[in-house]
């Protein structure tokens, strides 16, 4: 049996909402969109959330480097923004792309980042400097995981998820994944699941990317897919907008989330956060609001 319970509704932006990303205590995280605007919000609250930065375009990524307080912004078509969360301050910037990107990740010192012009842009965080870029392809940089065992896989708007070995990115293999934008990507155990514009859930053997069992998840564009802390369940979001919740083991859907039946979001749904504190899931839209649900799920 699965409840589902909208605890909070946050609004002050005025765009789209395209990103989330936890913050530095557990009941804190970040929210950026359209309107340039990044935001902190406390789940221990329901006012408005705390301006920490604003920049003039759009931003689809946010990171942040918990250890130094330091939150990554990247400004579409610019580059990225360093922001001290505790002092509200810009730390520092680089510009290095006149196109939008769509993910970043950060090993170690490094910071890597995903472009609309299909480039991997390798960064030394702490001195701001690019040390290389790698040639994906001609697409969108949809999204970047990075493996357990120092792979850095790569899902791109040609259709293809790619496999690259740290630290030289020599690229180990790559497969035509989905029929159209590969947009997210999650690794559990030896399984990755990709996640497409296709509207299909996709389950690959992790070490030879080779297809186990492919699902019809929703009825438009998945845009995110994230995983419980205890990683039984699953959530996906789409630009149908809805969020539908997944047993992970049986590969089940066992609950969906929508306007209709739970004051769901009334435009796609971009980007998901499966928080630790309170067990929130966290939903962000193209109508400007994020939504804090409980999920309460007994077998």
């Amino acid at each position: 049996m699965v409840q589902i319970e909208k605890a909070i509704t946050y609004t002050g932006h005025s765009d789209a909402v395209y990103t989330l990303e936890k913050g530095v205590e557990p009941h804190l995280f970040y929210s950026a969109g359209g309107d340039g605007n990044i935001v902190e919000w406390d789940l221990n609250k329901t006012e408005t959330g705390r301006l920490i930065a604003k920049v003039a375009a759009s931003v689809y990524a946010i990171r942040l480097v918990p250890q130094r307080h330091l939150l990554i912004v990247a400004q579409n078509y610019e580059g990225i923004h360093l922001i001290d969360v505790l002092s509200n301050k810009e730390v520092g910037s680089l510009q290095f792309t006149t196109s939008a990107i769509f993910d970043m990740k950060v090993v170690k010192d490094l910071l890597i980042v995903g472009t609309g012009d299909g480039k991997l842009v390798v960064i030394d965080l702490p001195k701001l400097k690019v040390l290389h870029e790698v040639e994906v392809c001609d697409q969108n940089i949809r999204d970047i995981l990075i493996t357990e065992d120092n792979h850095c896989l790569v899902a791109s708007s040609d259709s293809f998820i790619r496999k690259y070995q740290l630290p030289n990115f020599e690229l180990v293999e790559e497969i035509h994944a989905h029929e159209n934008s590969v947009f997210a990507l999650l690794a559990k155990e030896n399984t990755l699941i990709s996640a497409s514009r296709d509207a299909r859930l996709k389950f690959w053997d992790l070490d030879g990317l080779k297809l186990d069992e492919s699902i019809n998840a929703h009825m438009y564009a998945i845009n995110d897919i994230v995983e419980r802390q205890d990683g039984a369940y699953l959530a996906t979001a789409s630009m149908d907008k809805t969020i539908k919740i997944w047993d992970y083991a049986q590969r089940k859907l066992i609950k969906v989330i929508d306007k209709a039946r739970h004051k769901g979001h009334f435009t796609s749904v971009n980007k998901l956060l499966w928080m630790e504190h309170k067990d929130y899931l966290i939903s962000c839209s193209d109508d400007r609001s994020i939504g804090v649900w409980r999920i309460d799920i007994k077998k």
